[in-house]
């Protein structure tokens, strides 16, 4: 039998205190409002521990683009001209600029050093960025993403400082006369707060994969790497592939498939 939840219970007793005829009654009650709490939505996706896998012997420039221009649009970033003030989810970068530690085989980089490969943030196992703020604005859940609280931010820009990855924009201006078109779905930001990618939580919540993974025609692997069943476990198994920065001990959960 449908329960009726105590918002629809107040609000059939208050229409009763004050004299509301059963007609009106009906008027005023919608049949949507009776329906059973008990049963909880089943398409929220979950996991032990969210990981992503980039192929960059597939992936090309053009796949990437379109992933950040999606991303972008989705989560309202500001389009900014001044390359030093930008907010970017998802970027692109060289090679050679992200793997510059020294250490990496000689014919890797002489394969890839001109490929431009996309850039987020690394979902690290030991964030610095959680340990340096001072409001808890920015954390961890307990499937592993690193979330930002836009309400908490207070601007101190100590997680951008501590991010060895660069992965954390500050909104130095008002952020939303720079969007072309407001996507409703997701909030704006304000001046003076530091946003980066959440590897699309509020999608998971829904049901959907991030929407690069969706945008890259299956060149980057989304999924559960705690799960030995999973794609992405089976594909790290069997794969070589490389992390940025591993000797830091960050532990990023973006790894490059190689």
């Amino acid at each position: 039998m449908d329960k009726i939840d105590r918002r629809l219970f107040l609000k059939i007793a208050s229409l009763s205190i004050l004299g509301v005829t059963a007609g009106s009654l009906l008027e005023v009650v919608n049949p949507k409002d009776f329906k059973d709490n008990s049963i909880e939505p089943l398409t929220k996706l979950k996991a032990k521990r969210w990981a992503m896998a980039i192929d960059l012997t597939a992936i090309n420039e053009a796949i990437i683009n379109n992933c950040i221009n999606k991303c972008h649009v989705t989560h309202n970033v500001p389009n900014l001209r001044d390359k030093q003030h930008e907010v970017k989810w998802i970027w692109q970068e060289k090679y050679s600029a992200v793997f510059n530690e020294g250490d990496n085989d000689f014919n890797l980089t002489t394969l890839y050093k001109n490929k431009n490969i996309p850039v987020l943030c690394n979902q690290c196992d030991n964030p610095p960025c959680v340990r340096v703020c001072p409001t808890k604005a920015t954390f961890s859940r307990d499937d592993g993403i690193v979330v930002m609280d836009m309400h908490r931010c207070i601007g101190c820009r100590f997680c951008m400082a501590a991010c060895p990855y660069g992965s954390r924009s500050f909104n130095w201006t008002d952020p939303r006369p720079y969007i072309d078109k407001i996507n409703e779905e997701y909030p704006t930001r304000e001046k003076g707060v530091v946003e980066k990618c959440d590897f699309c939580m509020e999608r998971l919540d829904r049901g959907e994969l991030p929407i690069c993974v969706e945008e890259s025609k299956n060149t980057i692997i989304f999924g559960d790497i705690g799960n030995k069943n999973s794609e992405i476990y089976n594909i790290l198994s069997r794969r070589t592939f490389l992390r940025r920065k591993e000797h830091l001990g960050t532990r990023p959960q973006i790894f490059y498939l190689i």
